[in-house]
């Protein structure tokens, strides 16, 4: 006769870690001195610095969380220095790494990123041709 099997211990649900309340400020640089509080019933998501006193305040839904309020005050600060930066100082976002390059015809087979180079000019794209030539059964 076998044993009698041990009853297993009933575990309990896994510990979430929650997400950061506490960030690093992008004007002073110092750490986790921005905090971020989130009044959902408001809809109101603040953000403030300890250190070098900036707030910012956005609108939230019920499914935010306090990084992406702080993403939003990144995103923000971001806009605001390329608009003081200037139209002509920033690179148009619709142009593209393709189009800033001529596309050399001779060599189709360049891989993205690839540039043509003189050895390129003697090799031969479609090795599989070259390579049957030599094993035709000569029946």
């Amino acid at each position: 006769m076998g044993k009698r099997k041990k009853a297993s211990k009933i575990q309990g649900p896994k510990k979430r870690e929650g997400l950061p309340t506490s960030f690093k400020c992008v004007f002073c640089n110092s750490e986790t001195s921005v905090t971020v509080k989130i009044d959902k019933k408001a809809g109101v998501g603040n953000l403030s610095c300890k250190s070098c006193g900036q707030n910012y305040q956005c609108g939230v839904n019920y499914l935010s969380a306090p990084v992406d309020v702080y993403a939003d005050w990144v995103d923000a600060c971001e806009a605001v220095a390329t608009e003081t930066n200037g139209a002509s100082n920033a690179a148009p976002a619709s142009s593209s790494y393709r189009q800033s390059q001529p596309q050399p015809a001779s060599r189709a087979g360049l891989a993205p990123g690839e540039k043509y180079t003189a050895e390129d000019d003697g090799f031969i794209d479609d090795d599989e041709a070259d390579g049957e030539a030599d094993f035709v059964d000569e029946d």
